[in-house]
C-alpha cells in the first residue's frame, strides 16, 4: 500500500469520520468551529499586514493557517482557512471584509438585474483552494480536513443587505414581497455553493459543513418554505461523494428537525439547547455536533471541565457525537484554554474499543 493510500485508510478510520458516521470510536473527536486563525498568537503573526481576503487567496499561508490548531491543540480534524463570502469574490461580486464589520457588499442585490451578477462559479475561479487542498492533504497524514461554504440564506442575507444585519429586514422584505425573485436568488446561491463544495471534495476534503449562520432569524414556517429547498439542493449536489455532510446554524433550536430534512450527515447544535434535547429534535440517523458554549473558555479551569462534562454527559449513549463549541472560537480566547479542553474531551472519552 502507498504512502497516499494509507493516508487514506487512516483518515477513512479516523474517530472524526467514525463519529460522523455513527461507528464506534476511541474517543470522543474534538473540533472547534474558527479553530484556524482567530485566537493564535501565531496566526496573528502570519496574517500581519494582509488583508483577510487576500490571505484566502495564498494557498502557502491556508496552509498554515489550517494547520496551526491541528499542532498546538491536537485536534481531530482540521477546518479549511476561508471565508464564505469567497465564492461570491471569485465570480467578481464586489465586496471587502472590513475589520469588525465583516463581509460589506458595494452594491446589494435588490433585482433581477442584480441577480444577473451572479454568474456561475467554475472550478478556475478559486484555483488557490484546490491547490491549498493538495498541500494540505500531504501535510495532514491521518487527520481529516473539512471543507465549508456559507449556506444559501446566509450569503442572501450578506447580499441583500449589503453587509452583516441583525434583523434581516431587506432579506425578509424579498423573501415575503418578491418571492419569485427570493427563490431564483437561493437558488443561484445554491448552485454556486454546490460549486464550491464539489472544488474543496474534489481536491481532498474528507468531510464538508454548511454554514448557516444566520437562519437562526426565521420562523420555523419561513424556512420550510423559502430556504429549505436550496439547502438540499446543496447537500443533494454533494450527496454522490460519499463524503459526511455537516449542517450548522446559530440560534437555530427551533429549526434542528428541519435542517436535519435538508439532507445533511452531521447536524450541529448552538449552546442554547442541551445537547440530548437537540439530538431529540434533529431526530434518528443524523450524528450531532456541539456545543459548548464559547463563553465559558474564559471561566476557571474547573469551570470549562464542569461545563464540558455536563455536554458528554448530555450525550452518552448517542451513536455519534463529535465535541465542538456550539459557536466560532471568540477572538480573545487563551489558545491554552482550548488546548486542555481538547486533552480532557480525549481523556474523559478515551479507551473505548472503536
Amino acid at each position: 500500500m502507498s504512502e497516499t493510500s494509507e493516508n487514506r485508510a487512516a483518515v477513512t478510520d479516523s474517530a472524526f469520520l467514525r463519529a460522523c458516521r455513527r461507528e464506534p470510536v476511541p474517543h470522543t473527536p474534538v473540533w472547534f468551529m474558527r479553530q484556524a486563525g482567530r485566537s493564535l498568537p501565531e496566526y496573528r503573526k502570519v496574517r500581519e499586514g494582509i488583508a483577510m481576503l487576500d490571505s484566502c487567496m495564498r494557498p502557502d499561508l491556508v496552509t498554515e493557517i489550517t494547520l496551526q490548531p491541528v499542532r498546538r491543540h491536537g485536534v481531530d480534524a482540521a477546518i479549511y482557512f476561508s471565508d464564505i463570502v469567497v465564492p461570491l469574490k471569485a465570480i467578481g461580486v464586489d465586496l471587502d471584509i472590513k475589520p469588525g464589520v465583516g463581509p460589506v457588499v458595494e452594491k446589494p442585490v435588490r433585482s433581477y438585474e442584480d441577480l444577473a451578477r451572479l454568474r456561475p462559479l467554475e472550478p478556475g475561479d478559486v484555483h488557490y483552494v484546490t491547490e491549498a487542498i493538495g498541500m494540505l492533504t500531504r501535510e495532514l497524514g491521518a487527520t481529516p480536513l473539512i471543507g465549508f461554504a456559507g449556506a444559501p440564506f446566509t450569503l442572501a442575507s450578506y447580499l441583500v443587505e449589503g453587509g452583516p444585519s441583525r434583523n434581516h429586514e431587506h432579506t425578509k422584505a424579498m423573501m415575503y414581497g418578491e418571492p419569485k425573485l427570493w427563490a431564483a436568488l437561493l437558488d443561484r446561491l445554491a448552485d454556486i455553493t454546490s460549486a464550491f463544495l464539489r472544488v474543496q471534495i474534489e481536491a481532498g476534503a474528507s468531510a464538508v459543513q454548511l454554514f448557516d449562520s444566520w437562519a437562526g432569524a426565521l420562523a420555523p414556517a419561513d424556512y420550510r418554505r423559502s430556504v429549505l429547498p436550496a439547502s438540499v439542493k446543496v447537500f443533494d449536489a454533494v450527496a454522490s461523494y460519499g463524503v459526511p455532510r455537516i449542517h450548522f446554524g446559530v440560534g437555530t433550536g427551533e429549526l434542528l428537525g428541519l435542517m436535519a430534512e435538508a439532507g445533511a450527515d452531521v447536524v450541529g447544535a448552538d449552546w442554547r439547547v442541551p445537547l440530548d434535547e437537540a439530538a431529540r429534535r434533529i431526530g434518528p440517523d443524523k450524528a450531532v455536533q456541539g456545543n459548548l458554549d464559547p463563553a465559558v473558555l474564559f471561566a476557571p479551569r474547573d469551570a470549562v471541565r464542569e461545563q464540558a462534562r455536563k455536554v458528554l454527559d448530555a450525550a452518552e449513549g448517542l451513536p455519534g457525537h463529535i465535541f465542538n463549541l456550539g459557536h466560532g472560537v471568540l477572538p480573545d480566547t487563551d489558545p491554552d484554554a482550548l488546548t486542555r479542553l481538547v486533552e480532557y474531551v480525549h481523556q474523559e472519552t478515551g479507551g473505548r474499543q472503536p
